[in-house]
């Protein structure tokens, strides 16, 4: 017997990290929120790696906070260690990495959610959406309480008809050992949506007090103290450091001697698991020639000896794991605490999405986090801070946001998923954004804070601050582009002294800084600026002026690509009707429906053939209607 539970606006299942973001930002704007999930002693748990950030995934958790989400405001009250990656390089590949403290990031984000007026936390398991004519407007739970919702959407990781493999062992589990959601997963498949099977695992955890340190390298943070928000002012000092050390020869022999006991292997594993992020098995096979891989030993949190040993990623049997630790320099003598494992879960096919996230076969429900065949946290708390804010805003009567590829890291991933597919877990790299240089790790509060602010999650004192530095960077620009350096003595002792080559006239302050050898630290000796310039600001007119003439280029190239994003094709065309289209074209157009020019030149299979003739059609007006037949 189900019975009527109450009614809200948005209704979010599952508080995972998409489901975190999800939630939190659809309250903040104004709309009733109802967060469901299985656990909540498992909000924003981290059933994998103890980490925030990294290559691509960091400037998305920067992205998050822009907009005005949680992620990065809750890993800098909670990490252990942060450190930027990629220093040595250009500004579009730097990225921060923090070491989380599990246990306190998942009880922070908790009571993050505890403490938002809007938003009512449940413990339950939705097992049906409440569907009428095509339109979502609730959910039932597996003790019948019915929930009315004028939108909702779903974030439930790796729990779909989950199954845990360790060896020989399978079992019906989600991520942990928590309970998995299995009629959910057959509901939305009586519902009609394509669901695919993906795989992923997690490696082995082991005692910190029976490893050798003496035989690994230590990995501290940072010196500099670092953040993820934009807002934050508190500064984590005492950091734990992480360790590395490296597979041995020995543990390359154990893989290969007990590949047939590998449940990837043995045909028992189904599913698709992530390329960027392999098993050691299968990093063993696949890179034979290779005599050993990196191996970190990161400390899950300040009040527990569990060390994640990242790299070493396996379902192989518990004895085999035991045998495969013990060959590893500084792991001799080392107590397994958990073994490592795979989890198989259902995923929807995201093809099946608009990029609002909204489903295309049912109106007002959105899917966002591993639910969509990603990987990762910050993947995850991307799609879902935008699932959140879309599913907020129509409850709210108000028009959806759609980030471009060249807004933001998230704008890439989504348009990806919805436009490509994925047939393994998605990741998020730098090569994947066409836009690189433009999407950087540092001026994510200049592409995002505006948009944020517009929809409600940025408040005013916040927004003055914004407004405040974006003004001081131009205003630095313009005063060092009216100042001319004279080369005196002591300007050339300071240009010697970083190896560049000496005046021999006048030059405007601007032009002496796009020197490859000068930072803006040395041009300030030379040219001090009345006031203290912040160390933010400052960065942000050294990249701005260094490289103004790639960024100049790759605007260049998004104002082409906002004409055919421009150029929008109805909702109601007939593929079939155009007949001068290759059938695959026809075939992957009538799948994604892209809703423009530009989308369509990026689904696999249209090639520019299919677009100039799609564009021919449109600008003629020569477009079939669909049929009310």
């Amino acid at each position: 017997m189900s019975y009527q539970a109450g009614s809200y606006d948005v209704i979010v299942i599952g508080a995972g990290h998409a489901g975190c973001e999800a939630g939190l930002a659809a309250a903040r704007m104004g709309a009733r929120t109802l967060m469901i999930t299985i656990n909540l002693d498992m909000v924003a748990f981290m059933p994998c790696n103890p980490s925030v950030g990294g290559p691509a995934k960091g400037i998305v958790v920067r992205e998050i906070d822009a907009l005005g989400g949680e992620m990065g405001k809750n890993i800098d009250k909670t990490h252990i260690q942060m450190r930027m990656l990629n220093t040595g390089k250009g500004p579009a590949v730097r990225a921060l990495r923090a070491q989380a403290d599990k246990f306190a990031y998942q009880h922070e984000m908790k009571k993050t959610l505890e403490n938002e007026s809007n938003l009512t936390l449940l413990q339950g398991m939705v097992e049906r959406l409440i569907v009428e004519d095509g339109v979502c407007k609730g959910v039932i739970t597996q003790t019948g309480a019915e929930y009315e919702a004028k939108t909702v959407v779903i974030t439930t990781g790796t729990f779909l008809r989950g199954e845990i493999i360790l060896g020989e062992l399978k079992y019906s589990s989600g991520p942990n050992n928590q309970q998995p959601s299995v009629r959910l997963s057959e509901h939305l498949e009586e519902l009609g949506f394509d669901l695919v099977r993906f795989k992923t695992g997690t490696p082995p955890r082991v005692h910190s007090q029976t490893i050798d340190y003496s035989k690994t390298e230590i990995q501290p943070g940072d010196e500099v103290p670092r953040a993820f928000s934009f807002e934050t002012t508190k500064y984590i000092t005492d950091q734990l450091p992480c360790w590395l050390t490296y597979t041995s020869e020995r543990t390359h022999q154990i893989i290969d001697q007990n590949l047939h006991r590998s449940p990837m292997y043995s045909g028992m594993i189904k599913g698709t698991g992530p390329r960027y992020c392999p098993s050691i098995e299968d990093k063993v096979v696949r890179f034979n020639d290779k005599p050993r891989h990196q191996i970190f030993l990161e400390p899950e949190g300040r009040n527990t000896h569990e060390v994640y040993v990242q790299g070493l990623s396996t379902s192989l049997p518990e004895d085999v794991q035991h045998k495969i630790l013990a060959s590893i320099p500084g792991l001799e003598k080392v107590q397994l605490m958990r073994a490592g494992y795979a989890i198989e879960y259902d995923a929807i096919v995201p093809t099946q999405l608009w990029p609002t996230l909204e489903t295309k076969k049912i109106t007002n429900l959105y899917t966002a986090g591993q639910i969509n065949g990603t990987s990762g946290y910050e993947e995850a708390a991307g799609q879902g801070m935008m699932a959140g804010i879309n599913a907020g805003r129509r409850s709210l009567g108000q028009e959806e946001v759609i980030l471009s590829r060249s807004d933001a890291y998230i704008g890439v991933l989504i348009d990806d998923l919805v436009t490509k597919g994925t047939n393994e877990p998605y990741r998020l790299l730098t090569s994947r954004a066409e836009y690189r240089l433009l999407l950087r790790h540092d001026n994510a509060d200049l592409r995002l804070t505006e948009t944020g602010y517009k929809i409600g999650l940025i408040n005013e004192k916040r927004y003055r601050s914004f407004q405040i530095k974006k003004q001081a960077v131009e205003n630095e620009k313009k005063r060092l582009a009216s100042i001319i350096i004279k080369p005196t003595e002591s300007v050339q002792e300071i240009i010697r002294s970083v190896g560049g080559s000496e005046l021999k006239d006048g030059i405007k302050g601007i032009d002496l800084l796009k020197r490859p050898e000068m930072q803006y630290q040395h041009i300030s000796l030379i040219i001090p600026a009345e006031e203290i310039v912040d160390a933010d600001v400052a960065e942000q007119v050294e990249i701005q002026v260094k490289y103004e003439g790639y960024i100049e280029k790759s605007l260049q190239q998004v104002d082409k690509l906002k004409k055919m994003e421009n150029k929008k094709i109805p909702e109601d065309i007939d593929y079939d009707a155009i007949s001068s289209l290759a059938s695959e074209a026809r075939q992957k157009l009538k799948e994604v429906r892209p809703l423009s020019v530009a989308q369509a030149s990026r689904i696999s299979g249209v090639n520019p053939a299919d677009v100039s003739i799609l564009l021919v059609y449109i600008e003629q007006g020569k477009i079939a209607k669909i049929s009310n037949q």
